[in-house]
């Protein structure tokens, strides 16, 4: 009998209009697969088992029709997007007790859709990591092997769904925070393009790059949930006023003619062989399927990392001012006066990795520095931005490796923020350009999953989902599955 984890979104769809299962059925289904699995995984923070049974009963009550393709579907959220009464923490213990009055833009759209949220999932603290080590409350494990990090800030996002405990889920991506746990863990994520997706109820980290998106377990599936949550926001002063396509139309699996370039800084040293391997070999899949592949450069993408961790810790310096032990959050009791309950509260409620980013951030943005630093890697930062536009002139998409590494082993890197941060190295261009990017799976090294890293142009989504599409029809890597999900061991 085929387990109701193991469907993709297209198939429930049909078994919930169909009345073969009830939305019901499919949500109980969900909590006893995550009460199954959890403790090998780890990724849930909060689960919201009452509200989300009511949820489907009213569901099946009203009869999910054939047009709503995501109705009665249980989806998982990261926990920095706020929820109305259900606990947000942003994996932090600054907000280790706090429920949001209001929801975010997208959860309204979550909620439009008929998808059923059954919780809040684990990420690195403020969504500032790579590994899902830095959360406050719990390290969440790669599906594929619990010995190894799933990757990060969305990790409990990618894993979750890896390993089956629902199907769709929401991150964000910052720097690589949607793309590189898809790639860790075999799935696929989307980064839209900046102002695609309204960012308003999302705890800000860093607001100039901050984008949520979308992880499922195959291309479709993705398209079909970026339909629903994305659009335009007044609340969004970033947000694009323009009409959403449907993601779905184009996928055909037809690419001839399709011309794609493959930076050659994405290829080069500090690629693990075997990565580089199965990029190479995705490339002739392209190639087999009439698509016109041809090397290319990205000359300033080099600059990337250090360009990036000056604009994003400075716009984390002066987006967590808000948490001071005053107005909402942890209130530390080992305080004298005012100004104790500042910085004891901060000390104490920040992990390390969030004080790091903060101070390089608030060095960045001083009187004596703010030059020579943040406004230095703003300049840079249109270089790149730069670089994307001169490819796009000629190219329909830019692909490469998603992370130079397959996943890692947990606690092997924690302790090396520099390793860390370079991790990252070619995801964090696309965030700087505020161009869409995806991680499809194409391969494996040493059992692990890879990740292909697809780029379109601005608000280009369409294109990206119709390439990643035909790869996937083409290939059979989004059929595996890790042996917590029924695969066989290698």
């Amino acid at each position: 009998m085929t387990k109701l984890y193991d469907l993709d979104l297209v198939t429930l769809h049909e078994k919930l209009t169909t009345k073969e299962i009830s939305a019901t059925e499919l949500t109980k289904a969900t909590f006893d697969r995550i009460k199954e699995t959890e403790a090998n995984i780890d990724a849930f923070l909060t689960l919201n088992e009452e509200k989300a049974m009511q949820k489907a009963a009213e569901l099946d009550q009203a009869g999910i029709t054939s047009d709503q393709p995501l109705a009665g579907i249980p989806i998982g959220i990261k926990d920095n997007i706020v929820t109305k009464d259900l606990r947000t923490t942003a994996a932090s213990k600054i907000l280790a007790n706090f429920e949001p009055i209001y929801d975010a833009t997208v959860m309204n759209k979550v909620y439009q859709a008929g998808l059923i949220p059954v919780g809040k999932l684990n990420m690195d603290e403020f969504a500032m990591g790579g590994s899902t080590e830095n959360s406050y409350f719990k390290t969440t494990k790669n599906a594929w092997d619990q010995t190894k990090v799933p990757g990060g800030s969305s990790g409990g996002s990618a894993a979750a769904v890896a390993a089956g405990q629902i199907p769709v889920s929401l991150g964000s991506d910052t720097g690589g925070s949607i793309r590189q746990p898809a790639g860790f863990n075999g799935i696929v994520g989307m980064k839209p393009t900046y102002g695609r997706v309204s960012r308003f109820g999302l705890i800000a980290f860093a607001s100039s790059l901050d984008q949520i998106g979308t992880l499922t377990r195959n291309v479709k599936d993705n398209a079909l949930a970026l339909n629903a949550i994305s659009g335009y926001d007044k609340k969004d002063g970033t947000s694009a006023n323009l009409a959403v396509p449907d993601f779905t139309a184009g996928l055909t699996g037809a690419i001839k003619g399709m011309r794609i370039g493959v930076p050659k800084e994405f290829m080069g040293e500090g690629i693990q062989k075997e990565v580089r391997e199965a990029v190479e070999k995705a490339v002739i899949t392209f190639k087999e399927l009439g698509a016109i592949v041809e090397e290319i450069s990205l000359p300033h993408s080099k600059y990337g990392v250090a360009v990036y961790y000056i604009i994003a810790s400075s716009e984390a310096s002066s987006n967590l001012q808000r948490f001071d032990g005053i107005r909402y959050g942890y209130r530390s009791e080992n305080v004298k006066n005012l100004e104790d309950v500042y910085v004891n509260s901060r000390t104490e409620g920040f992990g390390m990795e969030v004080k790091r980013r903060i101070m390089l951030g608030t060095f960045s943005l001083s009187a004596g520095y703010y030059d020579a630093y943040f406004k230095k890697a703003g300049q840079v930062r249109s270089l790149i931005k730069q670089d994307f536009d001169r490819a796009f002139e000629k190219y329909d998409l830019i692909i490469g490796p998603t992370s130079p590494t397959v996943a890692y082993g947990l606690g092997e890197n924690i302790n090396d923020p520099i390793t860390m941060y370079m991790s990252d190295i070619l995801t964090i261009p696309v965030n700087l350009a505020g161009v869409p990017g995806m991680s499809i799976p194409c391969g494996f090294a040493a059992g692990l999953p890879v990740g292909l890293q697809i780029i379109g142009k601005h608000f280009d989504e369409a294109t990206m989902y119709k390439a990643a599409y035909a790869f996937e029809q083409a290939t059979d890597f989004h059929q595996q599955k890790p042996t917590i999900l029924g695969g066989i061991a290698e």
